[in-house]
């Protein structure tokens, strides 16, 4: 089974990072594996990269003629590919040496139709005290409860997922009117293919916990401000991609009632067990950042009745 893994790179702010996210993809110890690296409309970029990658057998490199967001860039990469399965990592990633090979082993044992796995935190500043771990999602990390074991999921984060070829592009891959462009940060690209996926093959992403990606979290990732426009911007494409899709909110609802029938719960036993200031306010930080989230999802809804 031939693998193409996708990395999208639009910024010289990134380009280090972006270097360390190909590397980990082309030492991975699964072969063969084929890179197709995508420069997003940034023609200083694309110069750097085809002069450190260019000359290698198993790289593709492609400049896209304007900055179209990493949806896009992602759908063309798919393009681009070669392989029975198309991967994608972000630029701030990066892959454990056996990452690919979990992901093929998912396909050939389980016939999966996608696979995704678990996105780990580099803290480049550390973590912050106040976040509890049921919201790492906000910083692109697999949180507290995200799934039980190896089973079907709606979608794993797009730093981390895999399709089989030929399924992706069937579906059109991401939408290009969701995820990050250079003029806009907007989210839940992934969770709308997952939706699409299940509605048309009734089969969701297989999550494969030891496939392993590890995210960088940097600065300014963990200032409090951040987290908070963080989680309101995600109600609001929470919203946009279920009007996209006209999809199930259940893995929503599911998160909110786990969360505050088990976590919240388990978090004031043990808080009473052992007190401490970090522990009283990651439970205030729960409320906050659900409550934001559901500001966001309030917001896009009445800006949808709005502007129709």
């Amino acid at each position: 089974m031939d693998v193409s893994v996708v990395v999208c790179v639009y910024s010289m702010d990134r380009f280090e990072s972006f270097v360390e996210a190909v590397e980990s993809v082309l030492a991975q110890t699964y072969d063969p594996i084929e890179a197709i690296l995508v420069v997003d409309g940034n023609q200083a970029v694309y110069e750097r990269v085809a002069d450190r990658f260019g000359d290698r057998d198993d790289v593709v490199v492609h400049c896209n003629e304007e900055n179209r967001g990493v949806s896009v860039s992602r759908t063309h990469g798919a393009e681009l590919a070669s392989g029975d399965v198309v991967a994608f990592i972000d630029d701030d990633a990066v892959a454990e040496p056996d990452w690919i090979e979990h992901l093929v082993e998912a396909y050939e044992k389980h016939d999966a139709v996608a696979v995704g796995g678990r996105m780990t935190g580099e803290w480049l500043a550390g973590r912050p005290s106040f976040l509890p771990d049921e919201f790492d999602w906000l910083v692109g990390v697999t949180h507290r409860g995200f799934a039980d074991g190896r089973t079907e999921v709606r979608n794993t984060f797009e730093s981390n997922i895999s399709f089989r070829r030929e399924v992706f592009l069937d579906l059109g891959g991401f939408d290009p009117e969701l995820g990050p462009t250079g003029e806009e940060y907007r989210h839940s690209e992934g969770a709308e293919i997952g939706a699409r996926l299940e509605a048309e093959y009734d089969r969701g992403v297989m999550y494969i916990p030891e496939a392993i990606v590890r995210h960088k979290v940097f600065e300014h990732r963990t200032r409090l401000s951040w987290l908070c426009r963080r989680a309101f911007e995600q109600g609001v494409s929470k919203r946009a991609m279920k009007r996209r899709t006209d999809g199930s909110s259940a893995e929503e609802f599911g998160f909110l009632r786990s969360l505050f029938l088990e976590h919240l719960p388990r978090r004031l036993r043990e808080l009473i067990d052992e007190p401490s200031v970090a522990g009283v306010a990651q439970i205030v930080m729960l409320f906050v950042f659900t409550g934001l989230v559901g500001v966001g999802y309030l917001f896009e809804s009445a800006w949808g009745i709005v502007s129709r």
